[in-house]
Order: structure tokens, then sequence, then C-alpha cells
């Protein structure tokens, strides 16, 4: 996972009126805390941040330069706005070189099944606990060529060097069924929630954008 650099400023004012100012002026109001340290309230650059998320997601490490100093942080809790979807405040996570921190890891399916089957994905991510200067951008798993039948757990998942899984072993990631024939699926509706389509199926229906 990548490592970025982003300027902070520190707040003196608090409260929505000041918040506000601070979101007129290009910032996002953030608070640092964590191991015991008394929360540190700061402003951090609008754009800047948002492209962080946006091309790196929270799991990203953020070297903060605060006035003379610098402090290593994870994104704990973004907030955006309902309606207008610009971020309102961050929560930020003081982390260490060398400890272990929580998080919350993207699961990617690579290749395709065999012919005449039917992918659900019921987790998107697994939890671990991983150094906080080596977080994995994703754990990708391969499909290819797998038959029906077969459920991936989350102890199946090829986890990177020195990251613990926390999510249940037992948890189905992935399941690979026979795919129904138009028949059924017309009798029954819609397919599953989270469903690839079928691999090597027909389509009554053209392709076309709606």
């Amino acid at each position: 996972m990548s490592e970025v650099r982003l300027a902070a400023e520190p707040r003196t004012e608090f409260g929505k009126g000041a918040a506000r100012r601070t979101r007129r002026d290009g910032k996002i109001p953030a608070v640092l805390y964590g191991h015991g340290s008394e929360p540190k309230h700061l402003a951090l650059p609008a754009i800047e941040f948002a492209r962080v998320v946006r091309e790196h997601g929270q799991n990203a490490v953020l070297t903060l330069d605060i006035g003379n100093g610098t402090e290593l942080a994870l994104t704990k809790t973004v907030t955006t706005h309902p309606i207008k979807n610009y971020i309102e405040h961050v929560d930020l996570l003081l982390v260490q070189r060398g400890e272990k921190v929580t998080v919350d890891v993207p699961v990617v399916m690579t290749g395709e099944a065999q012919p005449g089957t039917l992918v659900t994905q019921d987790a998107s991510a697994l939890q671990v606990a991983v150094e906080a200067l080596h977080i994995p951008e994703q754990f990708e798993v391969s499909i290819a060529g797998v038959e029906a039948g077969t459920q991936i757990l989350a102890s199946d998942v090829e986890l990177t060097e020195g990251a613990e899984l926390l999510t249940d072993p037992d948890t189905l990631v992935i399941a690979i069924n026979v795919a129904p024939t138009a028949e059924e699926m017309e009798a029954g509706g819609e397919a599953p929630e989270g469903a690839t389509p079928p691999v090597g199926g027909e389509s009554d229906e053209s392709d076309s954008e709606s």
C-alpha cells in the first residue's frame, strides 16, 4: 500500500461555524487520535485528500506534515455530505512504524470459472491484522476453470506475508454454482445479488444501454 505525504494544519477553532470556514478555505476538518495521546484537531487539503482516497482507498498510510514534525496515520472514518457528496470530516488513527493495524482489504476475483457456472461473491473484503506500512491493496482469488459446486472460504484466500486473518475462517467468500437455465430464470426471477453472469451461457436479449 502506498504511503502518501500531506500537509496538515493545526486547528484552533471548533464548532459548526469554524468547520464551515475551514471547508470554505478548501480544507477538511480532521481529528488525529490514538496511542493514548491527546486528540489533534487538523485541517487537511481537500483536493489532495480526496485524490488519495479515490486512488488508494482508505488504507493508504498518510505521512502528515504538521508544523515542524510528522505523524503517520490511517483514515478511520470519512464523513460525506448526504446530498452534495463532499467530505465534511475525517477521523485519523495515529500509527507507528512496525505496528500492526486492523484493516479491511478488498477481495478481487480473477479468471473465469468453467462454462455453465454462476459465480457469487458473498464477501467483498477480509479483515486482517497487518504491519501498517505493508497493507496490501487487495487479495486476489483466481476462479479460472473452477467447477460448479466449489466454495471458497476466507481460510482459502492467500494472504500477503505477515497478514493475519481476523475474519472468521469459515466465512463464505465466493460460491460457484450450476447456472440456471433460461426457463428456471424466468420462473425464479432475477439472479442472486452479487452474482456474475453465467459463464458460457446464452442471452435472449442483445446487449444495449437503457
